[in-house]
């Protein structure tokens, strides 16, 4: 019997897209906050912060309908590791991206109802979602309200080091957005995967 799977449901596509606006606003209302002088200013420093809070907060909670979401759909099972071999599959999937790509070769692991990520997605994703998101948002929670921060960490100012934490956790974050984005054009065509996002993604398979 065939069954169709839709890999990219409409929720996830509308979070995904929502959470790529809103990083966005972040990126620059942040850049503004720590480096923006008067001489050379993006967004005035008031606005920026009022934007920054605003789209924040507003991150989190898409954060937490993603998690909701994931553990109430059933998307949760791409994101579950398999540890035997994993190095191996690792390995074998960094060498596509690095050389066979470039050659033409087939994915080595495409996509399947039960898992949709290769395995160096997998990996990836799961820091970022569930270990670098939950970083940043508690990070950004502590600034928003700097009465619970710790006064002190380590000898050193605590919201001091909350504000390194944060601005390390968001230059990863961009980093992996700029990583991304290119991988995101390693598909049969350049535009393949971001119409997958778009439009979504069914898949048939014999059950």
């Amino acid at each position: 019997m065939k069954v169709t799977y839709e890999l990219y449901p409409l929720w996830l596509r509308i979070w995904h897209w929502s959470n790529v606006v809103g990083f966005l606003v972040l990126i620059v209302t942040g850049v503004s906050l720590h480096f923006a002088t008067p001489d050379a200013m993006l967004i005035p420093f008031n606005s920026a912060r009022v934007l920054h809070n605003i789209f924040g907060i507003a991150l989190s909670i898409g954060w937490l309908i993603f998690l909701l979401g994931n553990f109430k759909q059933g998307n949760i099972i791409h994101y579950k590791l398999r540890l035997k071999g994993l190095l191996q599959r690792l390995i074998k999937q960094a060498m596509f991206y690095g050389v066979g790509i470039f050659k033409g070769d087939h994915h080595p692991f495409p996509s399947t109802a039960h898992c949709k990520f290769n395995p160096l997605q997998q990996v990836t994703y799961l820091f970022v979602m569930f270990v670098a998101m939950p970083g940043l948002i508690i990070s950004g929670l502590l600034f928003f309200f700097p009465q619970v921060a710790p006064e002190q960490f380590l000898d050193m100012d605590g919201l001091w080091i909350v504000g390194v934490l944060h601005y390390v956790i968001g230059v990863f974050l961009v980093a992996f957005m700029i990583g991304h984005i290119y991988l995101a054009t390693a598909g049969e065509k350049v535009t393949s995967e971001f119409k997958k996002m778009l439009f979504g993604s069914k898949l048939t398979e014999e059950r």
